[in-house]
């Protein structure tokens, strides 16, 4: 049982800057002792995480982590202040051991992924703890997209030469295909579809989307006559630039990628995107 109470929690983070589990585990090993509590925390180079809580971080990361054999992956997003920070070694490699990690553990979300153990003993929020501290900026587990229902694959880009990947992309199809995942991956990094096909997209949406042409043509003066051709042409203009399936195919816009997938005697069962920051 903990000789300590949340108030010595609460006194050692004030004097430390670092973070609660920390500080938890050094009031544990000092066996409540606040001061030996405090040289723990100084040794063990923590100082200064908890006051970095209220910074921003638009810089950071996407790195991806898939099977030998294809059949799982993920996609994860670590965030940074800087881009200084972002470009080194140190940031990427404890992004890269997070991708692992949840390639390994297949948390339900980022919370289940924060409280599981990376190391023996050691959370994700203690791991990213000791980054902040190391790297001396708020380090955060934004998002992550983990697929094992088929055969998955990733695309990374770079939107810059001196920068790791920005953005993500992770698909998962029925056949194994890596050209086409790759072709479909990049054009979805590109065209960034908010959907898989019109049946993905929530009713209040295109419901939205009507009464926003409907307004709008009314609005522009078209013919009470000619408004349910308007509006139904603009939500299906809607669906083709938010649903992939229905997006003009990147590399031959005279296609579809539903055509392009058809082609290739394949399905595209979900995808994610993640861009850092966005």
């Amino acid at each position: 049982m903990a000789n300590f109470t949340a108030a010595d929690v609460k006194k050692l983070r004030e004097l430390t800057g670092a973070g609660m589990m920390d500080c938890k585990k050094a009031l544990d090993e000092a066996e409540g002792n606040l001061e030996k509590a405090v040289e723990i925390v100084r040794v063990k180079g923590l100082k200064g995480v908890a006051k970095r809580e209220s910074r921003t971080t638009e810089n950071g990361a996407v790195v991806s982590a898939i099977a030998d054999d294809y059949t799982s992956g993920v996609i994860v997003e670590l965030k940074c202040e800087t881009d200084f920070v972002a470009k080194g070694e140190k940031f990427v490699a404890v992004a890269e051991a997070l991708a692992a990690h949840v390639a390994k553990s297949a948390p339900a979300d980022v919370e289940a992924l924060m409280a599981s153990e990376i190391e023996a003993g050691k959370t994700v929020q203690a791991y990213v703890d000791e980054a902040n501290a190391t790297l001396g900026e708020k380090i955060v587990v934004d998002r992550f997209a983990y697929f094992a229902d088929g055969l998955v694959y990733a695309y990374m880009h770079r939107t810059a030469a001196d920068l790791p990947p920005q953005v993500g992309v992770l698909v998962e199809l029925d056949k194994a295909n890596a050209e086409v995942a790759k072709d479909i991956a990049q054009h979805i990094a590109a065209f960034a579809p908010k959907y898989l096909s019109r049946e993905d997209i929530p009713a209040d949406i295109l419901e939205n989307e009507r009464r926003v042409a409907e307004a709008t043509a009314r609005e522009e003066g078209k013919p009470e006559a000619a408004l349910p051709k308007i509006i139904e042409g603009r939500v299906t203009g809607f669906v083709k630039e938010n649903s992939v399936l229905e997006q003009a195919f990147a590399k031959d816009n005279k296609k579809t990628v539903q055509k392009v997938l058809d082609e290739a005697g394949v399905t595209l069962k979900r995808f994610a995107r993640i861009r850092v920051g966005a």
